[in-house]
């Protein structure tokens, strides 16, 4: 039989005092309720209860039990409520990894905006370049930025992320503006490291085009890129988010502008579609909301 539920049934005879009457309060038949309370006492061992004509009353023993057992099951309701909350409000730590590069402006505004909707959430973010298994990790959900989603893998496409090559006016000054992708492929330029051998694919007015970077520099973190190209080292191929505010300043020069880059989109990857937490499902659907591009 059900532990828990005899533990039940034993709170309802003590509090009640007498079978029949627990069993109306339970909506159950008196011989059931006997057979839960005899369940316990086999389980331990010992009676817990006096039964006479007229009264039941707690054993010594039944008493210790009986306390221990309020106690129990006062902590498993207060669980029940708790769960119960949050399986329609989001609160808890939502742990997510993104890409180093999410460390900007437009990414910390959007954060901010979330927890000021969703107070009772706490975010945890860990940015890396490398995919991290979510399971094995204990992440809630990653933020990855691709074409498409792998077959195996349970994605929701939140929005397009344009990536843009660019160079600071210096480096322009000293190379002279590249014209077209042979031009920049002889070039120093700035690559990542966590990607084997990267090649983009552009239309330019002249049809598609393949560009492979010629690096003097690789490295694993995007700022870092983004700060070299920015002191003139290298040109670079970063997110737009990234570099949004330099491009308006002048800071950072697009070259190429009259091409068109190859589309990547930003997508929120989950362990499981069942089960989604509203935490989670708060954060996706948030994005969405800011993000998502209108239907045309």
């Amino acid at each position: 039989m059900d532990t828990i539920q005899s533990l039940r049934v034993f709170r309802e005879i003590v509090a009640a005092g007498s079978f029949a009457a627990a069993a109306q309060r339970l909506g159950m038949s008196a011989p059931m309720v006997s057979k839960h309370l005899a369940n316990l006492e086999k389980q331990l061992g010992a009676r817990l209860l006096h039964r006479s004509s007229r009264r039941l009353s707690l054993t010594e023993l039944g008493q210790t039990y009986f306390d221990y057992c309020l106690q129990a099951l006062d902590t498993l309701e207060r669980g029940q409520q708790a769960l119960s909350g949050s399986a329609h409000q989001p609160q808890g730590v939502l742990r997510l990894t993104a890409p180093v590069w999410f460390a900007n402006r437009k990414v910390a505004q959007l954060l901010q905006d979330y927890q000021t909707r969703f107070p009772e959430v706490t975010l945890e973010l860990s940015l890396s370049n490398h995919k991290v298994d979510l399971v094995a990790e204990g992440f809630d959900l990653a933020l990855r930025v691709m074409r498409e989603p792998a077959p195996h893998q349970i994605a929701r496409l939140i929005c397009p992320t344009p990536f843009h090559l660019v160079a600071s006016p210096a480096f322009v000054a000293r190379y002279g503006m590249p014209r077209n992708c042979a031009d920049v492929m002889r070039l120093p330029a700035i690559s990542p490291s966590y990607l084997q051998q990267p090649s983009f694919e552009f239309l330019g007015p002249d049809g598609p085009e393949s560009l492979r970077l010629n690096p003097f520099m690789r490295s694993d973190n995007t700022n870092l890129t983004y700060y070299c190209a920015l002191g003139g080292a290298g040109l670079a191929y970063l997110p737009q988010w990234l570099v949004m505010d330099d491009l308006e300043s002048g800071r950072l020069v697009r070259l190429l502008p009259d091409y068109r880059e190859e589309l990547q989109q930003l997508h929120a990857v989950y362990a499981s579609r069942r089960y989604l937490t509203p935490k989670v499902r708060s954060f996706i659907d948030f994005l969405l909301e800011e993000l998502a591009e209108p239907a045309k």
